[in-house]
């Protein structure tokens, strides 16, 4: 046996192994930098509520990891639902118009129960949807539609639109749905619910005095294409200010931002005409390529 060599083989073990040591040192004292500078952070923001009066019941617990999710949008055109209660139907693709042949009586229309029923008897895959807003200046309420109870925050492909007349009758409705709905990608670590309120209170969105009457995890749009769509994990934050005004925030549990979110269609269209055109200019480009080399 060559001495001299096994010493030289037992060294370069020993310094791996001591390099692998040292480094599983710094990460673990990194996480726990980490970790004791979100417990400062958290008890600061919890002292800065506490100083303006901020205050908030019960936080969502348990909810530290969620996928993206993806989902398609479904075309009536090509796959359309068989509604009994329906005396016109007007299919525009993407979106289902139905003029409803016996109006249906609502009895309490502040009442999200209320709207059940018609859902699951008159609207298809009605039970999907939960009730998001009620006009009563137009006479019509808008539901969002939800996924394993998680609700999809204006997104406009997942929508229905109820419309009554003066007798509290709903007399048509509008539908978008989305299908396939399923996980995107593995689990991402979410940031806490006090983190987010965090985030509101940097950007002065929460007013002194005000209280988080409701915060429910959910998702909004991280990509919209014209048939498919990828939806990232969000707070929902609702806050009822001094003077009784209630407003929603959104904050982006993977990566914290605050989001503007809108049911305006056009805005909805200029982004995707200008992903289809960024597409098709792409596809000239290479095509262009294409031609200049099959010249040489």
């Amino acid at each position: 046996m060559d001495w001299s060599k096994s010493k030289s083989i037992f060294i370069v073990v020993f310094l791996i192994l001591d390099v692998f040591l040292y480094s599983l040192y710094l990460n673990r004292h990194t996480e726990a930098q980490l970790a004791q500078g979100e417990s400062l952070s958290e008890k600061t923001i919890e002292a800065r509520l506490k100083e303006d009066n901020i205050t908030y019941g019960m936080l969502p617990t348990n909810i530290e990891k969620a996928a993206y999710i993806s989902g398609k949008v479904v075309n009536f055109e090509e796959e359309s639902p068989k509604i009994e209660n329906a005396k016109d139907v007007w299919i525009d693709k993407n979106k289902l118009v139905v003029t409803l042949k016996e109006p249906v009586e609502i009895k309490n229309i502040d009442e999200a129960t209320s709207y059940n029923d018609f859902l699951k008897l008159n609207v298809y895959e009605g039970a999907s949807y939960t009730l998001w807003q009620i006009d009563k200046e137009n006479k019509s309420a808008t539901f969002f539609q939800t996924v394993n109870t998680r609700t999809l925050y204006y997104i406009l492909n997942g929508l229905v639109t109820v419309y009554w007349n003066d007798q509290n009758e709903i007399v048509e409705y509008e539908q978008t749905l989305l299908e396939d709905i399923a996980a995107y990608e593995e689990e991402k670590v979410l940031s806490t619910p006090l983190t987010a309120i965090q985030n509101l209170y940097n950007k002065g969105l929460l007013l002194p005095n005000s209280k988080i009457t409701k915060m429910n995890l959910g998702y909004t749009t991280l990509v919209q294409f014209t048939q498919t769509q990828v939806f990232v994990p969000t707070w929902e934050i609702q806050v009822q200010t001094e003077n009784g005004e209630v407003r929603e925030y959104f904050v982006n549990a993977v990566q914290g931002g605050v989001l503007d979110l809108t049911l305006d269609a056009s805005k909805v269209e200029e982004v995707e005409e200008a992903v289809e055109e960024a597409i098709t200019d792409d596809d000239e480009n290479n095509l262009e390529i294409e031609k200049d080399k099959s010249r040489e």
